[in-house]
């Protein structure tokens, strides 16, 4: 039954970072000016109520690896620190004008690329810059991404200093035959090094990502890599299906054949074997593809209903206002999204210009709205409710036919205008918010845009 519902499920479909996907916005009715109205909506609404959050993409690396999809620029030069951090100093001070009041803080995540590319002097240089014109809240929470072979001890140090209480680890999986495939060798004992020093400097959060369907990956790696972590007992654990997208990412992501890529039953067996160990060692399913001990804050936020997830990721809290600040960030006001340009010399040239390097992005409407609050229920508490008016749209009767089969599966069950995802049919979420984005079913994509759900 299980491998045939794989078999029946294993489309192409989006991760839900966002409601509408990028793929899905509508960018000609999008303007700079239309940005900054709803971007100073949000602020004025939110600012002193919860705060704001910062996402800073970091975007360089030393060397590239093959399974990353993410805006990266490859080079061994740390002169070109200096000047990015300049730049993103620029953008956040237009930002500053743009809102008019001091802005209250809540979150800061950095990530890239590698934020620990920055040497521990810039990224001091950099928060510092952005509090020069901002305020902390009272319980802001500050995050960043390490990558194991090149976070040092001050780097840890220097960030705790700075406020920052989380930081996650990029691990994916510990063969080397794997590691070698994706150009990302990084031996066990790094690992262990940095969440050795984090937890001894006093992270309160540290956590893990481990992808599954890897190239040459086998079960026995999934296993061989968990109950490494097992013994070094991070707090939170990502725990992701591998994005095949090389028509998106271009020879990055062609450094393997198609052939060595785990597929339909043999990868939903690496995601079955790794779950069952988690679950074993204490770790709770949190929304998609998150794993957290029942001490971490994202267990807490999902037990209380406050589970947040965004263009970061899943969070422990939420802001309205969310500004992505570098080169090809993403920003979401919650009434409209935009993304910066992802050349990294387009981004500078504008910024000379004394403008944001917005170049795209989309208006919410009164539907958008609506079905993105059904999109973040599943994601985050794996239920939704239309039993408010105000959650209603005239095409749930619809929804609710697509939804049939996958209830006849096992996968989610129906109350009184109501729906709950099963255990079974967590692996499927992603399956299920299809079923509500109108956007992709009034207009299906005749090129590959997604990457497959299982």
């Amino acid at each position: 039954m299980k491998n045939s519902l794989i078999q029946k499920y294993n489309v192409a479909g989006p991760r839900y970072t966002s409601y509408p996907t990028v793929p899905y916005w509508d960018e000609a009715d999008f303007s700079y000016e239309m940005w900054t109205q709803t971007l100073k909506k949000s602020f004025i609404q939110s600012n002193k109520v919860e705060g704001i959050s910062l996402y800073i993409h970091l975007p360089f690396c030393e060397s590239l690896c093959t399974f990353c999809g993410c805006n990266k620029r490859i080079t061994k030069n740390h002169t070109v620190e200096n000047p990015y951090i300049e730049a993103v100093l620029k953008e956040w001070s237009i930002y500053c004008k743009i809102l008019g009041e001091k802005p209250i803080i809540k979150e800061i995540h950095l990530g890239g690329g590698t934020p620990t590319f920055f040497s521990p002097k810039n990224l001091e240089d950099l928060i510092n810059g952005i509090f020069k014109g901002a305020d902390k809240a009272a319980n802001y929470e500050f995050s960043f991404e390490g990558h194991p072979n090149n976070t040092s001890y001050e780097h840890l140090q220097k960030l705790y200093d700075l406020g920052f209480r989380r930081v996650s680890y990029g691990v994916q999986d510990y063969s080397a035959k794997v590691q070698k495939a994706i150009h990302r060798e990084q031996p066990f004992h790094n690992v262990a090094k940095v969440t050795f020093w984090a937890r001894e400097i006093g992270y309160t959060s540290i956590g893990h990502d481990i992808i599954f369907g890897l190239p040459f990956q086998k079960t026995s790696d999934i296993i061989d890599t968990i109950e490494k972590t097992k013994s070094l007992q991070p707090d939170r654990l990502a725990f992701y299906s591998y994005a095949h997208v090389p028509w998106i990412k271009g020879n990055g992501q062609r450094g393997f054949k198609e052939e060595d890529i785990p597929k339909d039953d043999e990868k939903r067996m690496l995601y079955e074997t790794g779950k069952t160990l988690l679950s074993e060692n204490g770790y709770h399913e949190i929304g998609m593809d998150h794993f957290a001990l029942e001490t971490d804050s994202l267990y807490k936020a999902f037990q209380d209903g406050e589970l947040h997830r965004n263009f970061m990721g899943y969070s422990s809290s939420k802001t309205q206002l969310m500004i992505g600040l570098g080169v090809s960030s993403i920003s979401d006001s919650w009434y409209s999204f935009a993304q910066n340009v992802k050349d990294l010399e387009d981004y500078y040239q504008i910024l000379e210009w004394d403008k944001l390097p917005v170049y795209r992005g989309h208006l919410l409407t009164a539907e958008d709205l609506i079905i993105r609050k059904h999109i973040l229920n599943l994601m985050c508490q794996f239920k939704t409710s239309w039993s408010d008016s105000e959650n209603y749209f005239k095409e749930i009767p619809e929804v609710l036919i697509h939804l049939k089969e996958m209830e006849n599966d096992g996968l989610l069950e129906f109350g009184d205008k109501t729906i709950k995802v099963t255990d079974a049919g967590k692996p499927y979420v992603r399956n299920i918010c299809m079923a509500f984005d109108l956007r992709l079913i009034r207009k299906a994509p005749d090129t590959a845009l997604f990457s497959m759900t299982i």
